[in-house]
């Protein structure tokens, strides 16, 4: 999925697993190019790990399944990535950030 994809689930608090593979030599690459702790902008933004990431090698049957049956079945573990989805959208600016956003870049180019 898209990063834009994934923040869009948190904001609307769907509780998710982020899971990417991609070739070994690409990966080899981007690891020693970008140094980032986390791959979904949910983790990124709220810097610490709100949603499972399940990257490469740990993107396999037996991890996937085991994510999907705590976030269907685990409640105090959902309650949690739901509680931070909030804390992620409070970040943000809350409901309405994107007109606020508009509004700031609209009345800033009408001055210039």
């Amino acid at each position: 999925t898209s990063g834009t994809a994934t923040l869009e689930a948190g904001l609307f608090e769907v509780p998710q697993a982020v899971c990417y593979k991609g070739s070994k030599i690409s990966y080899w690459i981007g690891k020693r190019l970008v140094k980032i702790k986390y791959i979904s902008l949910v983790n990124l933004i709220m810097d610490k790990p709100v949603v499972k990431e399940l990257i490469q090698d740990d993107f396999n049957e037996e991890k996937v399944s085991a994510e999907l049956k705590a976030l269907l079945e685990d409640n105090i573990y959902r309650n949690r990535i739901l509680a931070d989805y909030k804390k992620l959208k409070t970040m943000l600016g809350g409901e309405g950030a994107s007109a606020r956003a508009a509004e700031i870049v609209y009345n800033f180019l009408q001055k210039a």
